[in-house]
């Protein structure tokens, strides 16, 4: 099969010496990636069955990897080091059809077309009894992440040997796999990955009846987030911070009131007078106080978006963070003096909606079959995987390609 394999030698790009005047271009450009020929995937374990996509998103987290994208990071300090293996096949946002089945998997056909959910918990690493984690359903706490026969990997795509949809064709174990009811088509089903992210973080940290939520950032998390609010909240009022034109008319459509991301000051001036929160005199970037906001979602991670948001939110709000950047300092006073919740949010298990418990990307095709949740125009670019330099300048030119979602198309 054809696979796009990182953690490799890249192959000369001609003009790659000169900076392109975008770090993204420049750090493509450099990316230990290149497109192989690879075997085929087998079995990794009897349960285990081979997929074939057809779509596949690339998500924030594949860009940040192959652009390079981590800020100013200054230590090599980091703890998820023992849960990733190289080189890869990255692609976690995938729909398939079912190719071949091991000789124990259960539950599933060839011919079905499915979702995946990429994380390489205990079931799929064949550990039992399964770790407390996953046995309550969080499977992206699972305790079991390095543990073999399969190489370490939180997810599919980060273990060097359960590849991702990067590719011709994908291993999965069974309970990874999602069947997608027909009326949902491959390019909403695509989008079922971050949506659950997103689903995990709002009903696990919900805003208050009646009251006011803000989404920082509009990429794909942040216009999923903002469709759950609008779906499962509807009498909450919903400001979302966009960098992008695209990404603005997007939340907008999903019913949002949409403010630019900078400078600073702007946003917290425009997101106190959206809520009613009151701005106090500072000399560098203002407070609200009393503020109005119940929680900010923060799907960008960085610095100025934790020193805004903590500004803004009302005393004992809270702050989720479900971006992933490199880390950071930032002025966190209001943190401690409005008594601020600081949450970590991260993807997506078994999740609580409307009284019903059901794994999130569950949740997402019975809201799309049943029309409560629209996220149509997300997709906005697809490529052959040929194409993959070109796929990936799109998400590193949003302001001129007006990307929001960019995935390969197989079909």
């Amino acid at each position: 099969m054809r696979a796009l394999r990182y953690g490799v030698r890249p192959d000369p790009v001609p003009g790659a010496g000169a900076p392109a005047g975008n770090p993204l271009l420049d750090g493509l450009a450099r990316t230990p990636m290149r497109l192989v020929e690879a075997d085929d995937p087998g079995f990794l374990l009897p349960d285990w069955v081979v997929t074939r996509p057809r779509l596949t998103g690339i998500c924030g987290s594949d860009a940040k990897q192959v652009f390079g994208d981590w800020g100013d990071v200054r230590t090599a300090d980091n703890p998820m080091k023992g849960f990733f293996s190289l080189p890869q096949v990255l692609g976690h946002e995938v729909v398939a059809d079912v190719v071949a089945l091991g000789p124990a998997a259960e539950g599933l056909a060839v011919g079905d077309r499915v979702v995946l959910n990429p994380w390489l918990s205990c079931a799929p690493r064949g550990v039992d009894p399964p770790c407390a984690a996953c046995a309550a359903g969080d499977l992206s706490l699972c305790a079991s992440f390095g543990v073999g026969p399969i190489a370490p990997g939180i997810h599919t795509g980060t273990s060097r040997d359960a590849t991702g949809g990067f590719a011709e064709l994908m291993p999965a174990h069974d309970s990874m796999l999602h069947r997608v009811p027909d009326g949902v088509p491959d390019e909403l089903a695509v989008l079922a990955d971050p949506f659950a992210v997103m689903l995990h973080a709002v009903t696990r940290h919900p805003p208050r009846p009646a009251g006011r939520a803000m989404v920082y950032g509009a990429g794909a998390l942040g216009l999923c987030a903002t469709a759950i609010l609008r779906a499962l909240y509807p009498d909450v009022e919903v400001l979302v911070v966009a960098r992008f034109a695209a990404q603005a008319d997007l939340a907008r459509a999903l019913g949002a009131t949409v403010i630019g991301h900078e400078p600073p000051l702007a946003v917290v001036e425009q997101a106190a007078a959206w809520s009613g929160g009151v701005l106090q005199p500072a000399d560098g970037l203002p407070m609200a106080h009393p503020g109005a906001i119940d929680v900010v979602y923060d799907t960008v991670g960085k610095r100025e978006t934790f020193e805004v948001g903590t500004r803004v939110l009302a005393a004992r709000g809270t702050l989720v963070k479900a971006g992933v950047h490199g880390p950071t300092w930032w002025e966190d006073t209001p943190l401690y003096f409005k008594e601020i919740s600081l949450v970590g949010s991260n993807a997506f298990g078994v999740e609580e909606v409307d009284g019903v418990r059901a794994h999130g990307i569950d949740h997402y095709l019975a809201l799309c079959e049943r029309g409560r949740v629209d996220l149509r125009g997300m997709l906005t670019h697809t490529f052959r995987l040929d194409d993959w330099r070109d796929a990936f300048a799109a998400l590193a030119t949003q302001d001129e390609s007006g990307a929001v979602k960019v995935a390969f198309d197989f079909r």
